[in-house]
């Protein structure tokens, strides 16, 4: 894949995750603008710029949105979330755009045979987080992962998923995907997903389909909506075995203390997906 220009959301996103992790381990202080560009080689103007580009907001309103405390009051704001996802189906239309989000579960017979006959699709491409591998069927959207490295080992787990699929590598059909998922300027259409999963997990990840962009919900909370009140461990477990990224949201669901906690792409791209969709909620 070619290098991306400077000025593309993946490389800017780049300097993004460098700041998150220079605020995270100075957050005591709370460093100023000028200390976070240096930390990222970048003049005060320059970074400045990146944010606003990237985020839609300033470096200072991106920031307050990495807070503990506000992490705490959205949760607080999603209480009222519980009241109504009875009567909500299990799509959501996003405050980015006006996609809707479906999903079809694979059979346990589907399952067994390997995605026997299915053709698969997939390929590498770029994201506002960084490049991704994304796979999908005639049926819809079946894998979304985000890669650091480690292209090899992801690719490996989507083929273990479809081991008898007819697989083709399509790199200008995966970036027409991902643009589709990420796009922030409101366009119309339904997105399918097929998803692999046990009975509880089907029923969480349903469930987490229900909370909207900039919000958040603990986990507490998701086991709640998900009919497990006491299964707040086992939610955890069916969060880090979701194989669909950003579509099946498990950046939104945060510890109740306002912790961002763990993420199976990394804590830094949980905390700037919050940010990033806070800050592109905020607009008009």
């Amino acid at each position: 894949m070619a290098e991306l220009p400077l000025e593309s959301p993946a490389r800017q996103y780049a300097v993004v995750a460098r700041a998150i992790d220079f605020l995270r381990a100075n957050a005591v202080r709370q460093p100023a603008l000028a200390e976070v560009a240096a930390a990222v080689h970048m003049s005060e103007f320059h970074l400045q710029r990146v944010f606003a580009a990237w985020a839609g907001i300033s470096p200072k309103r991106f920031l307050q949105y990495l807070t503990k405390e506000h992490a705490r009051q959205a949760l607080l704001a999603s209480h009222d979330l519980l009241s109504v996802t009875a009567a909500s189906g299990l799509s959501s239309a996003s405050r980015l755009h006006d996609l809707m989000v479906t999903c079809e579960a694979m059979t346990p017979g589907e399952i067994k045979r390997g995605g026997a006959g299915v053709a698969l699709g997939f390929g590498c491409a770029a994201t506002p987080f960084g490049e991704a591998l994304v796979g999908w069927t005639a049926r819809g959207l079946c894998y979304l992962a985000f890669l650091d490295g480690d292209d090899a080992r992801r690719m490996a787990e989507l083929a273990s998923q479809w081991p008898a699929a007819q697989r083709e590598r399509d790199d200008a059909r995966a970036q027409q995907w991902l643009d589709q998922v990420f796009a922030v300027t409101p366009q119309r259409g339904t997105l399918h997903l097929v998803l692999r999963g046990t009975n509880f997990q089907l029923k969480v990840w349903e469930a987490l389909l229900k909370v909207e962009p900039s919000r958040v919900v603990s986990y507490t909370q998701l086991a709640r909506m998900a009919g497990a009140p006491k299964a707040q461990r086992a939610v955890g477990s069916a969060l880090a075995a979701n194989t669909i990224g950003y579509l099946i949201p498990c950046h939104r669901v945060i510890r109740e203390s306002g912790d961002f906690g763990h993420y199976r792409w990394g804590s830094e791209r949980k905390a700037a997906m919050l940010a990033w969709e806070a800050g592109h909620g905020a607009r008009p």
